[in-house]
């Protein structure tokens, strides 16, 4: 992969195209899917070509997705607003960005010290998020499905050294949704970027750190080539859930067996992304030591007490909320976390620690 030809497709400008509303033709219905992404971008490019790709596929060729890349009809942080009014059907994303909209939309991305990639999609799918992830959404006339999720995210890529939780004190850093609110509390001036301005940004110093997925996807957009160290765990996304959204009247208009199709499309593509990005995350972290000569550095224990206590406060904010549907998201996604998190310590997280401790083959 060749990072300017990623850099050169996210460039997120203002579109110039105008569209034709959505056509119905012979039975097939043709829509537009715009996103967040560079096309093809390693990660979450490839994912939202296929899903354009399986919608397609399960709804008989009735549906037709032609994909439109950030900045191809829309920037990439407009695909929301796009899919809101009408002027695209569909978009994937993550919903990290939509936090200006509301912050109880955040915590249906990804939470600092939240959930893990399983944790989250059984939230919404046994453990009531689905319903508010459906009432927040439904505000501004978009349906939205989970489709993917790139697992744990990294720490972030740093020109210096982090020693000591001091050492974030000041430091310009690209992250998103709230864990750039728990970087606020920690000192740092939280950037929002696109990933591909995140390496001009590091580049020409105007970023002193910054994260955005992890292995693959970092790769491919050059990280390594301006920022050597590389910081782990990333408890500010301990996993990033991707997002489809679909215009609430395009998908109400659906007759059944196309509803059902989209939302199989997205539910049916949530496992298979989530583990490509794990299994191409461990190639890929191989080779960034290996051949690129990437520091992997654990942050310092008094660093990670820190995130610890500001993400605390960024969540009891959440609970003091004016807006009563976000008090309910938050004690919903606090009550499945305390739950599935109590039983993981025998479970997942238990058998995980022992194998690591004593491996018997």
């Amino acid at each position: 992969m060749e990072r300017r030809k990623f850099l050169k497709a996210g460039a997120l400008g203002v579109a110039t195209t105008a569209l034709a509303s959505p056509a119905v033709a012979q039975g097939k219905r043709q829509w537009k899917m715009v996103t967040a992404w560079p096309k093809n971008l390693p990660g979450p490019g490839v994912a939202a070509q296929n899903l354009a790709d399986r919608i397609g596929t399960l709804s008989g060729g009735r549906i037709e997705v032609k994909l439109y890349a950030a900045g191809e009809i829309v920037p990439g942080r407009g695909v929301f607003d796009a899919v809101s009014e009408g002027t695209a059907e569909m978009y994937h994303a993550v919903p990290a960005y939509w936090g200006s909209k509301s912050k109880g939309i955040l915590l249906f991305g990804s939470q600092p010290f939240g959930l893990r990639a399983d944790e989250q999609f059984g939230w919404l799918y046994h453990g009531g998020g689905q319903a508010l992830y459906d009432e927040m959404y439904g505000r501004f006339g978009i349906k939205p499905f989970l489709c993917g999720n790139s697992g744990p995210q990294w720490g972030g890529w740093f020109r210096n050294d982090i020693n000591s939780a001091e050492d974030l004190k000041g430091l310009k850093f690209r992250t998103t949704g709230l864990a750039s609110e728990m970087a606020t509390k920690l000192g740092m001036a939280a950037e929002a970027m696109s990933g591909p301005a995140m390496f001009q940004a590091l580049q020409t110093g105007a970023l002193d750190a910054g994260e955005f997925i992890g292995p693959w996807t970092d790769s491919a957009l050059g990280y390594y080539q301006v920022a050597k160290n590389y910081y782990w765990p990333g408890v500010g996304e301990p996993s990033s859930a991707e997002e489809c959204g679909v215009n609430g009247d395009v998908y109400n208009e659906l007759p059944d067996d196309l509803k059902q199709a989209v939302s199989f499309a997205c539910e049916s593509l949530y496992n298979p992304v989530w583990t490509e990005y794990t299994t191409k995350h461990a190639l890929s972290l191989k080779k960034l030591v290996e051949e690129h000569g990437v520091m992997v550095k654990m942050f310092p224990e008094d660093v990670i007490e820190a995130m610890g206590k500001a993400a605390g406060e960024v969540i009891d904010e959440l609970r003091q909320d004016d807006d009563e549907l976000v008090k309910r998201i938050t004690e919903s996604f606090v009550a499945y976390r305390d739950s599935v998190g109590g039983y993981m310590t025998y479970a997942d997280n238990g058998q995980m620690n022992a194998r690591a401790g004593i491996m018997g083959y």
